[in-house]
């Protein structure tokens, strides 16, 4: 039995976005431990502010400060936080209605176990100890036993140096299993090989193989050598530099369907000018040494591909 192979993926980029007057004043009231709410064109107060009535479409700029403390309308205990979340420590996920708000808003309450959280418990705002205009400047909610805030009043939502743009981090972290069909069509890849599986009931061979046939959906169990050489089918030009890939732009990426193949695969085109590629381009691989798949695929100098021997595969 082979060994199950596992990796880890990281998935992250920087979400970056500019912020109107509402979004603006709201999180620059946080860094200035205010926290500020829209009213409604029928009255209601929205903590997060938004910048449309959700039920009149209306733009709405009734910018009014609500209190820093509030009532939890419902929970979910977290027993073991993830990395970047709120707190490092087990904490409740809350929807807390703040006094003065008719909505409610989502963040973490500091307590030391599920026993201590209840719908309709008092807390607070804990304001972070350095502020610098996000929702993390709210650290956590904490238990209150004080009295509520009063009734909301006006603000003009207007701060010194205003917060007029964010980036969020967007991010996710998975260990991936390929499984045994996978694993397979991996460890050929180490012998510079590429195999599928082929479904014993269309007979068609998928590359890379799912352990399923994607049309019949019959166990596949069959491997079956393809390639190595194939045929663009169809292809993108590329034009944007991604950053920590060592490409110069403007490059090709195209669908490539290998000989025996009844999938294309995605791969970059190399040794080519970038204009010059065209569906039907016969490609052979070009393997990098100590990499474990093709580093690109160049022309193999073949005569182009008919195109009824691959629309099906477009």
């Amino acid at each position: 039995m082979p060994p199950v192979l596992r990796a880890p993926f990281v998935v992250e980029f920087p979400f970056t976005r500019s912020l109107g007057p509402v979004q603006s004043a709201f999180l620059t009231g946080l860094r200035e431990r205010t926290v500020l709410g829209v009213r409604t064109v029928d009255g209601r107060v929205l903590v997060p502010p938004v910048e449309y009535d959700p039920v009149t479409a209306d733009e709405i700029r009734d910018l009014v400060e609500v209190g820093a403390t509030g009532t939890v309308t419902t929970w979910a205990w977290n027993e073991q936080p993830r990395p970047r979340q709120p707190l490092a420590t087990p904490f409740a996920w809350v929807l807390v209605r703040l006094d003065g708000a008719d909505t409610s808003l989502l963040h973490v309450l500091d307590a030391p176990g599920p026993d201590a959280v209840r719908t309709g418990m008092r807390v607070r705002v804990r304001w972070a100890a350095e502020r610098t205009g996000a929702i993390t400047d709210i650290a956590c909610f904490e238990p209150y036993e004080g009295e509520p805030a009063g009734p909301p009043h006006p603000h003009s939502g207007t701060f010194p140096e205003p917060v007029t743009g964010i980036v969020v981090p967007a991010r996710l972290d998975y260990t991936c299993t390929p499984g045994r069909a996978q694993s397979r069509h991996l460890a050929a890849l180490d012998e510079r090989r590429t195999v599928g599986e082929r479904c014993p009931s269309c007979r068609k061979v998928y590359v890379p193989p799912r352990g399923a046939c994607p049309t019949c959906g019959v166990a596949t169990e069959e491997q079956v050598e393809v390639g190595p050489r194939g045929t663009v089918t169809t292809f993108c030009i590329v034009n944007i530099k991604a950053k920590g890939l060592d490409i110069e732009v403007p490059y090709v990426y195209a669908h490539i369907a290998l000989d025996g193949a009844a999938l294309a695969l995605h791969g970059r085109i190399g040794g080519i000018p970038y204009d010059e590629v065209r569906m039907g381009l016969r490609v052979e691989p070009v393997w990098r040494e100590g990499s474990r798949h093709p580093d690109h695929y160049r022309p193999s100098g073949e005569p182009d591909a008919d195109y009824d021997t691959y629309k099906e595969l477009l």
